[in-house]
């Protein structure tokens, strides 16, 4: 018999620190029990259940029969059995090579062979009919074992292990299904270690890691600093769950503005398209869904306050808003932006010319032309940026974006890990 209170306080204790059902690991221990009891006095093939009373502490077991009959299990007599018997062992003296010739080999009346009849598991429907009537085939009956609180050294271990696994796994299940749907979330975290230029992230009851091609190039990293993340993925294939987050994807930028915007969250605005080049700047096309909003205004915020939260989390990071338009000599003039555009010339392919004064044209084109490939990725047009001066020649670094060649906007091959500039 259990020490009921002692096991009450250790359920309560384990369920809070793994954030699981106090049902749940009652379960687990249940299911552990029963593992040590078949170890110490069950036998081969039996399946053995086990009962805590919340109450009393008392244990009880039973041994579980399945209903079959001959459509569902083969049945088998002594000089077959013995037959098998003699076949496992000269298979075994037989040696390793004859073995690997028998699985590769296999006998065609063993594809479709039903399994054996097992009496450890195993009832006929005749037999379970004079125990329960109406008993049917695929019912399982119960029967009572004898009690045994001594379970012995080794069969005490295996209840330990079985518990701890048990436990793990269901900690781990738990995990998946709180973090399970969250992709595209932002998430707070404090930065835990780092390994190998990948950044582990504490979030709480499990561990999320970046890696480098996921953070902010030029951004410097401190144990103990609680940032904001964007979950990428959620790995179900890993023991533990794997958290794989991001600082450098577009669509950080995007949810950290869907924060600081309730028009967003409302739904009266939306993100068109995002261009972004992680630790420089970042180019947004927003567009208004009611009469009377202005998109590029509730991105900003009154006297730039939206826009300054995103970019002191981004750290300082320059980010442009332009208003997204269905006219695509509009919509690349305004992606230009900061830089005034005086004409648009829509050529074929998908391909643009933007013709802005002598002034504007190195803020047009952009360090490294930077500004023109971010408004080339944002519109997904090819841009040429020429100065109105001097409309025939081909400025250095004005020629942004590829066209393949049926005339659609190329994305680039990514190589394993990095991102595309998306719209959403």
């Amino acid at each position: 018999m259990l020490n009921i209170k002692e096991l009450t306080k250790a359920l309560k204790q384990v369920a809070e620190e793994k954030g699981l059902e106090p049902e749940k690991v009652l379960e687990v221990i249940e299911s552990s029990i029963a593992a040590a009891y078949k170890k110490e006095y069950g036998e081969r093939g039996e399946v053995v259940k086990c009962s805590v009373d919340q109450k009393t502490g008392e244990l009880k077991f039973w041994q579980i029969k399945k209903v079959v009959d001959e459509t569902t299990v083969r049945f088998v007599d002594e000089a077959e059995l013995a037959a098998e018997a003699e076949r496992e062992e000269a298979a075994r003296a037989s040696g390793a090579a004859n073995e690997k010739r028998a699985a590769a080999e296999p006998e065609e009346e063993d594809e479709h062979k039903l399994p054996r009849f097992n009496p450890e598991r195993d009832i006929t429907i005749e037999e379970a009919k004079k125990i329960k009537k109406g008993a049917e085939l695929g019912d399982e009956l119960s029967f009572p074992l004898e009690t045994h609180e001594d379970f012995g050294r080794i069969a005490a271990q295996t209840a330990k292990q079985v518990i701890l696994q048990k436990l793990r796994e269901s900690e781990r299940d738990s995990i998946l299904n709180e973090w399970r749907g969250r992709e595209g979330q932002i998430v707070s975290g404090v930065v835990q270690r780092f390994e190998r230029g990948n950044i582990f992230i504490d979030l709480g009851r499990t561990i999320g890691v970046m890696f480098a091609n996921e953070s902010i190039p030029g951004e410097h990293y401190r144990t103990g600093e609680r940032l904001r993340f964007l979950v990428l993925a959620v790995q179900e294939d890993t023991r533990l769950p794997g958290i794989i987050l991001s600082r450098s994807h577009p669509k950080f930028v995007t949810e950290l503005f869907r924060m600081e915007v309730p028009e967003l969250a409302e739904d009266s605005i939306e993100i068109k398209s995002i261009a972004r080049e992680p630790g420089n700047r970042t180019k947004i096309a927003a567009a208004s869904k009611m009469d009377g909003v202005d998109p590029v205004g509730a991105l900003v915020g009154q006297r730039g306050t939206r826009v300054m939260a995103v970019n002191n989390e981004l750290g300082n990071e320059k980010i442009d808003i332009a208003e997204w338009s269905e006219d695509p000599e509009k919509f690349i003039a305004n992606a230009l932006s900061p830089a005034k555009v005086e004409k648009v010339e829509i050529l074929p392919r998908r391909e643009a010319r933007a013709y802005v004064p002598e002034n504007q044209l190195s803020l047009a084109i952009g360090k490294g032309g930077q500004n023109v490939r971010l408004a080339a990725k944002l519109t997904g047009w090819k841009i040429d940026v020429r100065s109105q001066t001097a409309p025939d020649e081909v400025q250095e670094g004005g020629i942004a974006g590829s066209i393949d060649d049926e005339g659609s906007a190329q994305i680039p091959v990514q190589e394993e890990g990095e991102h595309e500039d998306v719209a959403f």
